[in-house]
């Protein structure tokens, strides 16, 4: 971006330079003061309630310039919990010994997600990573195995991460020119869906669910294109969510079920992207199911 922005303004001051000038100049009673801060440098400016609509707009504009000039224009969306732990890992989050036996036993999708990762970024080799590029909310859990997943063939991933209170820092795989912070969820659920071909996902709490439903009524209401949505974990979410039950109640459509697929592999669910696609059959761990 500021490579861009240089050469649009070849003759003209920049911003920055404005800003560098601002710097040097005397200081003096009026020169100290806030008033006469740039607005665009005045942190507390930019940070007060009435100039929200502004911080929306840039945390949108940000990551897609920088996206854009990498050429990236389509990803794989990988949803999951941040508490679920590498297999043979520490259940680090469990609070009692039922969660504990459980977030040990649904490890297993761990690595599920860096297996699909690995199948997607195969994919996305074959396109010079600007299509089907991962990308995940960059924590741990599932959105560390996807990362880890796209690192272990050598390919980009990107990286949605969050101000939380409890600091949740960007897994160590996460491509760091491709590593991106927000303050909005909104904004952050914008640049998750924006390029996705495809949602992965994987058991979780609230927000994966809250991430699910949203991808299903953007879907449901044409207001984004049909994508393959999967469903990882046949046992857990027939456990958790009951959705034929609602198309029982008339409260969705019975074709509603139809805007996604539950799946328990990573080689099972890229069967279905493949199909959908129509994308060539992969080697390493690839789907296994006729051309």
């Amino acid at each position: 971006m500021a490579r861009r922005r240089r050469q649009h303004h070849t003759s003209l001051r920049t911003s920055e330079e404005d800003i560098n000038v601002a710097r040097r100049v005397p200081r003096t009673p009026q020169t100290e003061s806030a008033a006469y801060k740039l607005a665009f440098s005045d942190e507390e400016f930019m940070t007060a309630e009435e100039t929200r609509p502004i911080r929306l707009q840039l945390e949108i504009l940000k990551p897609e310039l920088w996206l854009a000039e990498r050429g990236i224009n389509s990803t794989v969306v990988l949803f999951g919990g941040a508490r679920l732990p590498a297999p043979g890992a520490e259940a680090w989050a469990a609070k009692n010994d039922v969660q504990k036996k459980n977030l040990e036993k649904n490890s297993k999708y761990y690595e599920e997600a860096r297996k699909f990762s690995r199948l997607a970024s195969l994919t996305s080799e074959t396109l010079d990573y600007k299509e089907y590029v991962v990308v995940t909310g960059g924590g741990p859990g599932v959105m560390e195995a996807g990362s880890k997943g796209a690192v272990e063939v050598g390919a980009p991933n990107i990286g949605l991460n969050i101000v939380l209170p409890h600091e949740q820092a960007p897994n160590q795989y996460v491509t760091p020119d491709l590593c991106f912070n927000f303050h909005y969820f909104a904004t952050r659920k914008i640049h998750f869906l924006l390029r996705a071909r495809v949602i992965a996902v994987f058991p979780g709490g609230f927000g994966t669910m809250d991430e699910f439903f949203e991808a299903l009524t953007l879907i449901q209401t044409g207001r984004m294109e049909r994508v393959p949505v999967l469903l990882f974990g046949k046992d857990f979410w027939s456990r958790v969510i009951n959705l034929e039950a609602l198309a029982e109640e008339g409260t969705i459509s019975p074709g509603d079920l139809d805007l996604f697929e539950t799946v328990d592999t990573a080689e099972e669910a890229w069967c279905i992207v493949r199909e959908f696609y129509n994308l060539p059959k992969i080697t390493d761990e690839g789907c296994d199911t006729p051309e």
